[in-house]
């Protein structure tokens, strides 16, 4: 990923939008939970799942709105 940047009396100015942190997050927690499930720790495995499925979700509507308006 390339970030453009523009320099404007010396200040670097950068874009606000720069990732795909939700999409990358919802991963790490899947990962977490498939990894906790298989230990053994239901716990933190249903705990993992619920953020993932949340930060999917968060991420759904915020790329629905974006593309609507």
């Amino acid at each position: 990923m390339v970030l453009t940047q523009a320099v404007l009396g010396g200040v670097t100015l950068l874009p606000l939008q720069f990732g795909g942190g939700l999409l990358g997050l919802a991963v790490l927690f899947l990962v977490l939970a498939i990894i906790a499930a298989i230990a053994g720790a239901s716990g933190v495995a249903g705990m993992s799942m619920d953020i993932a499925k949340w930060l999917v979700i968060i991420f759904l509507v915020l790329a629905v709105v974006t593309f609507l308006f």
